[in-house]
C-alpha cells in the first residue's frame, strides 16, 4: 500500500512538472530561430523616464534635525537655512504610481522660547509644491512626484 501511495504521488509531480516551463526549441522555432522574447511588464521601460529637479528646503536659525527622502535619503542635524536639490528621474513604474519625496524638520526655538517645528518646502522643476504651513503644522513636507 506505502509503495502504491508513494509511485502514485511521484507519477502526480512528475504530471505537474512536465506543464511548468518551457522548451527553448520550441520558443526558438516560433520565433523565427531567435530564442526566448521577453516582453517588458511597462511600454514605458526601456524609454527614457521623465526628469524632474526636486529642491527641499528648511528655514529658520540655528540647527535642527532633518530628515528626507529624496533619490537618496538621510537624518542628520544642519545648521539652518538648509536646501537640498536633486535630479529625480522616475522610470517603470514610477511613471504610474509616483515616488514620495519628502523632508521631516526637526524642532527650532520659537520667539517665545518653546520649540515649534521648522517651516520647509518642496519645490518640483521650481515650482512650490508642498510646505507646513511656515511651520505652523506639525506634519512633514511631502509631495508625490508623478
Amino acid at each position: 500500500m506505502r509503495s502504491t501511495f508513494t509511485a502514485a504521488a511521484v507519477l502526480v509531480a512528475a504530471t505537474l512538472l512536465t506543464g511548468c516551463g518551457s522548451d527553448t526549441a520550441d520558443d526558438a522555432k516560433a520565433n523565427g530561430g531567435k530564442g526566448t522574447v521577453s516582453q517588458s511588464a511597462s511600454p514605458s521601460a526601456g524609454a527614457d523616464g521623465e526628469k524632474h529637479t526636486v529642491t527641499l528646503a528648511v528655514t529658520g536659525s540655528g540647527t535642527a534635525k532633518i530628515g528626507y527622502n529624496l533619490s537618496s535619503n538621510a537624518f542628520e542635524t544642519h545648521k539652518l537655512p538648509w536646501t537640498k536639490t536633486e535630479t529625480i528621474e522616475l522610470t517603470g513604474a514610477e511613471l504610474r504610481v509616483g515616488h514620495l519625496v519628502s523632508v521631516v524638520p526637526g524642532p527650532v526655538a520659537a520667539g517665545d522660547g518653546m520649540l515649534k517645528p521648522a517651516a520647509c518646502v518642496i519645490k518640483v522643476d521650481g515650482r512650490r509644491v508642498a510646505d507646513n504651513n511656515g511651520g505652523k503644522s506639525p506634519k512633514p513636507c511631502e509631495y508625490l512626484l508623478k
